[in-house]
C-alpha cells in the first residue's frame, strides 16, 4: 500500500510519497495552486492514481498549544472537498515545525535558499509524511522478524 502525504499551503502543496511497505517517506513533487481548488484537488488525483495511493495524510496546522486556529478550521474545509474530489480517504497528522524542520535539513545539505523555495513544500509534506509512518509502526509494535534456519 502506498500513501501519499500532502502539505496544503495557500500558493502550493507539497506532495510526498511513500514506499510500498509504508516505513519510508520521499518528497515527490510540488502542486502550484491553480484559481479553483478542484482542480488541485484533480491534479492530486491523478498523482494518487499513477502511484496506486490508497490513503491520503493531510498535515494539520495545529496551534502551538495543539488547538485548532484558523488555518486548522481552513485545512479540515479542504479535506473535507479533497475526499469528495478523490474519492480517497483521508487522515490527519500534526505538522507543527514541519517547515522549520525541512528548512533545516535543506540548510544542512548545502541547498541554497533560491532552491530551496521550489522545493521546501515536497520536503515539508515528507517530515509530516515519515513522522505518520512511524507513529503507525511504533502504534502497532515492533515489526515481527522472520526467523531464519
Amino acid at each position: 500500500m502506498r500513501v501519499l502525504g500532502i502539505d496544503i499551503g495557500s500558493k502550493k502543496i507539497g506532495i510526498a510519497i511513500s514506499n510500498q511497505e509504508m516505513t519510508l517517506a520521499t518528497p515527490l513533487t510540488v502542486v502550484h495552486r491553480s484559481s479553483q481548488t478542484s482542480e488541485d484537488h484533480e491534479t492530486i488525483k491523478g498523482i494518487a492514481h499513477e502511484w496506486e495511493v490508497e490513503l491520503l495524510v493531510v498535515g494539520m496546522p495545529l496551534s502551538l498549544d495543539g488547538s485548532l486556529g484558523a488555518a486548522a478550521e481552513n485545512v479540515l474545509q479542504e479535506i473535507t472537498h479533497l475526499e469528495r474530489n478523490t474519492g480517497i480517504p483521508v487522515d490527519t497528522f500534526d505538522e507543527r515545525f514541519t517547515t522549520t524542520t525541512a528548512k533545516q535539513i535543506l540548510h544542512d545539505q548545502g541547498v541554497s535558499e533560491k532552491e530551496q523555495k521550489n522545493i521546501i513544500d515536497q520536503v515539508a509534506a515528507s517530515i509530516i509524511l515519515q513522522a505518520w509512518l512511524d507513529h503507525k509502526i511504533s502504534a502497532s509494535g515492533p515489526l515481527k522478524e522472520v526467523a531464519s534456519d
